[in-house]
């Protein structure tokens, strides 16, 4: 993506802040490019183009109540995967992910015998930064802008202590395309598999792995998530795994909400976290009416 896909993803980010606070009112288009002072035509247009869906549709995706419909027909997350039959109804795909974590040894080292190729990336919610290495995708994090590229290189070398690393786009271009790109591919009937490599406690293993087996726009709470790895006590626990997901959107920790419906927090930002749900619920019933 270009500098100016960067600046429009910036654009709806703000104006999806907007709406999610102001749609009781059912807000005018109007009045909704002039929170990202663009006309209206070209609102519509900018929006459509990022959501495949207009921008009084999309609203309705951020509601409270509509959150809390999807969570009533969601009831566990077997039985998610067993109901969303999404990759042939939808064209999306996405329990794609081999999940491996490092050995007991290599947790203990920090990752010392792994190089990492990184890259940043424009994405459909801003700029990325990008960690492979020979055993699979280590690392993704949204990045606020240009000037925190360093911060953010440094958060994935204090996750990978020892790991050398070497920033390399030309590695990682390829996998970035395959993360964001795979859920409307013509083909995504049959995807290639993605391996992820991650680094935590067991405990934080589990959970990341009852994450993956959330499909595309669907949601669950922490509570959901406790119940399926066997820990239906452990809420602040489960939170603080979901909170520490080094892998961004692969790891659709986005798709864990409070069981009121209410989104809450975000390690990437709140208002990232409300265009991941309103940009999956779009494109997934967009997709249906095709």
């Amino acid at each position: 993506m270009s500098v100016q896909d960067e600046i429009n993803y910036q654009r709806i980010e703000k104006a999806i802040i907007w709406l999610s606070e102001n749609y009781l009112r059912q807000p005018t288009l109007q009045e909704a490019a002039d929170v990202v002072h663009v006309s209206e035509y070209h609102f519509q247009k900018l929006f459509s183009e990022w959501a495949g869906i207009s921008p009084k549709r999309f609203m309705q995706f951020l509601t409270v109540q509509h959150l809390k419909n999807k969570l009533s027909t969601s009831k566990n997350l077997q039985e998610i995967s067993e109901e969303a039959n999404l990759s042939g109804q939808a064209r999306v795909y996405d329990l794609f992910t081999t999940l491996e974590a490092v050995t007991p040894q290599e947790y203990k080292t920090r990752g010392s015998a792994y190089p990492i190729s990184y890259g940043f990336h424009f994405t459909p919610f801003g700029l990325a930064l990008l960690g492979v290495t020979s055993r699979g995708v280590c690392w993704l994090s949204f990045l606020e802008d240009e000037k925190s590229k360093t911060v953010a290189v440094n958060e994935m070398q204090a996750h990978w202590y020892n790991s050398q690393l070497e920033e390399n786009t030309s590695i990682t271009a390829g996998y970035i395309k395959q993360i964001f790109d795979r859920p409307f591919s013509q083909n995504s009937s049959s995807p290639a598999r993605l391996h992820a490599l991650v680094k935590g406690t067991n405990f934080q293993i589990k959970v990341w792995t009852a994450l993956l087996q959330i499909p595309f726009a669907e949601l669950s709470t922490y509570q959901h998530i406790a119940q399926c790895i066997g820990k239906p006590k452990a809420l602040q626990a489960v939170g603080s795994a979901v909170g520490a997901n080094c892998l961004a959107y692969l790891i659709p920790c986005h798709r864990v909400i409070r069981k009121d419906g209410i989104l809450g927090e975000y390690r990437w930002k709140a208002s990232r976290k409300k265009s991941m749900i309103g940009y999956e619920f779009a494109r997934l019933y967009s997709a249906n009416d095709m």
